[in-house]
């Protein structure tokens, strides 16, 4: 017996050479779509940059009258900063150690600040008296607002080694 292929068989086995033929180019040019587009899209983002939004510089922590003498843990969360009351001024201490930046801790029963990573110790206004803190703690500027708040602009730091405690803007007089 010969076996013949018909017609129809022969037709049907053209059909599925084109159909897989054709699968494999829509596949391909799938793919160098999918690749242009990312191409495009990529481009066109390098345009539009990333924006980071960090807290604001200035703000207002209160008046002048809520706060007692002493530290004031208040904003330490908020803004990273301690308010100090002393008897005749006011001023803004950053709460961030001057070793490696962690935050440090005010022991109220010890009278100071005491950083927890490596031990570092400063008194209340910022001076530092033991660990392995290069420099007293940083002050930012504090000012009294029209509506009789106090303004603090971290924008603006005082450094205690470089005798700028003393300077306009560094503490507030009350």
């Amino acid at each position: 017996m010969d076996c013949q292929i018909t017609s129809e068989e022969e037709t049907h086995a053209d059909s599925k050479a084109v159909n897989r033929r054709r699968a494999l180019y829509l596949l391909g040019w799938g793919f160098i779509g999918v690749f242009m587009t990312t191409v495009v899209g990529s481009a066109i983002r390098f345009f539009f940059p990333r924006i980071i939004y960090e807290p604001p510089t200035k703000y207002k922590v209160g008046s002048p009258v809520e706060y007692t003498l002493g530290v004031s843990e208040r904003f330490k969360k908020q803004f990273r900063v301690w308010i100090v009351r002393e008897v005749d001024r006011i001023y803004v201490v950053q709460a961030k150690c001057t070793h490696l930046g962690c935050t440090p801790n005010w022991l109220a029963s010890e009278g100071k600040f005491k950083c927890p990573c490596h031990g570092s110790g400063f008194t209340p206004d910022g001076v530092n008296i033991e660990g392995p803190a290069p420099r007293p703690l940083e002050r930012f500027k504090i000012a009294l607002a029209e509506d009789g708040q106090i303004t603090v602009d971290e924008s603006i730091r005082f450094r205690g080694e470089r005798d700028e405690w003393e300077k306009p803007g560094a503490f507030l007089s009350v």
